[in-house]
């Protein structure tokens, strides 16, 4: 049998006519971005692919030339928070080409960013439909912090501004309560975040595990940046953690789910700072409230005491006898010194004294009348 053989050239231009004929519309393709590069003359070179999980189950190139994207680039972010960027799920309006020198490639002509946010909104309610039914949601909330916490193991980016933020805010705080914080540093965006952040929970645990808490710190970003911490394994991670996990890493508008199987979330990593600050300021508005009310009651007692004394000094000078003689009485006192109190056993010669207020009179007995009750 003769062999049919074809020139490369007219075996690609066959392909072209046969892929132009099959697609010659514009058509709508989901794919996953694996890569992507924005050159400087304005076109975007990206590479579209699909994974099951076998895994890579088809790939091929795409391009949005300038005249596109420098529309569609702006309007993605907006919508999604985020630029195109690798790991996102994307549905792209593109015009199927064939090139006898570069093969198949697709050339993107839209892209419907609501589709994104979508496709990551549908993940996260999976997750926490899976954490809710293996009973991980609530397990943080078990634990309990301590009455002061004092040591604090960070999980964030050293060069992140929310962590700077969090550290002048905590340590220069006006009060002057220390704390003692140590970095353990992680990817806190992108596909490699979950892993890092699970390694820098376990670097910490290695570490002894000695610390009051551990908080997560990012605080904010672009919706699908943030998406990181809504993985599964992340989320489970910090569940089952052993340590009160406080998070602080989106803004008023994001809820995560690693907020949800937090111990505690903020919204800020100043946030964050406060609430432990808050905690000391509580603890110290209690101490002084039992020294003011300590201070009343050793006050009160002391004027109760003083009362009483006074009133134990009025009956001891208004007992003194200096007072009585001062209102015109007068004092005999025996040979002995001793106050007299009436007539009887006296006798004749007998030496007595008589005070009165300005001076005393040495007297002796030269008679005795009884009285006449005392004769009866």
């Amino acid at each position: 049998m003769e062999k049919e053989i074809f020139e490369l050239l007219d075996l690609q231009q066959k392909l072209k006519k046969g892929i132009e004929c099959l697609f010659p519309k514009r058509i709508w393709v989901r794919a996953e971005v694996s890569a992507v590069k924005a050159r400087n003359g304005g076109h975007c070179y990206l590479e579209l692919s699909q994974s099951d999980d076998a895994g890579l189950v088809a790939k091929t190139s795409a391009v949005i030339w300038s005249s596109k994207y420098r529309f569609i680039a702006p309007y993605f972010e907006s919508v999604t928070g985020s630029p195109i960027s690798e790991g996102m799920v994307i549905l792209v309006e593109v015009q199927v080409n064939f090139s006898e020198l570069y093969g198949l490639s697709l050339v993107i002509n839209d892209i419907d960013p609501e589709y994104s946010v979508g496709v990551k909104e549908l993940e996260r309610q999976k997750t926490i439909e899976r954490l809710q039914q293996e009973g991980l949601m609530d397990l943080q909330s078990g634990l309990e912090l301590p009455a002061l916490p004092y040591r604090l193991a960070v999980v964030s980016a050293e060069d992140a501004a929310g962590y700077r933020d969090f550290m002048r805010h905590l340590h220069e705080n006006p009060y002057g309560f220390a704390f003692e914080t140590v970095l353990y540093p992680a990817l806190m965006q992108g596909a490699g975040c979950p892993a890092s952040v699970i390694d820098a929970l376990d670097r910490i645990m290695e570490d002894g595990g000695v610390f009051d808490a551990v908080l997560v710190l990012r605080g904010g970003g672009a919706k699908l940046d943030l998406a990181c911490f809504d993985d599964y394994e992340l989320a489970a991670a910090i569940a089952q953690y052993p340590l009160p996990v406080l998070t602080a890493i989106g803004h008023d508008q994001d809820h995560h789910v690693a907020d949800m199987v937090a111990h505690t979330f903020v919204k800020t990593p100043t946030a964050l700072a406060d609430f432990f600050l808050d905690i000391y300021e509580d603890e110290d508005a209690r101490l002084s409230s039992y020294m003011t009310r300590m201070r009343l009651a050793f006050n009160s007692r002391i004027s109760l005491m003083e009362s009483r004394l006074n009133v134990l000094q009025a009956r001891i000078a208004g007992a003194d006898p200096r007072r009585i003689l001062a209102r015109g009485y007068a004092l005999a006192l025996d040979g002995q010194g001793r106050v007299m109190k009436g007539t009887a056993g006296r006798r004749k010669g007998e030496k007595v004294s008589v005070m009165f207020a300005d001076g005393t009179l040495d007297c002796i007995i030269e008679e005795i009348a009884t009285s006449l009750r005392s004769s009866q």
